[in-house]
């Protein structure tokens, strides 16, 4: 599956990913504010992976 990816693909995953990572650290150490507004990130990243992939392909 991950064979189909590019190095852009990849990378944005990547930066979804450790931004989660990030927002459940912040969580778990008591600054929720700060853990939401991370978390935030996760689904902005990826849409904004989609729209790359979506300006590709035209």
């Amino acid at each position: 599956m991950f064979n189909k990816f590019t190095i852009a693909d990849k990378l944005i995953f990547g930066a979804a990913t450790l931004s989660l990572i990030y927002s459940e650290m912040l969580f778990f150490q008591g600054q929720k504010e700060d853990a939401h507004f991370v978390g935030i990130w996760v689904p902005s990243i990826l849409a904004f992976g989609i729209y790359l992939k979506l300006i590709k392909s035209k």
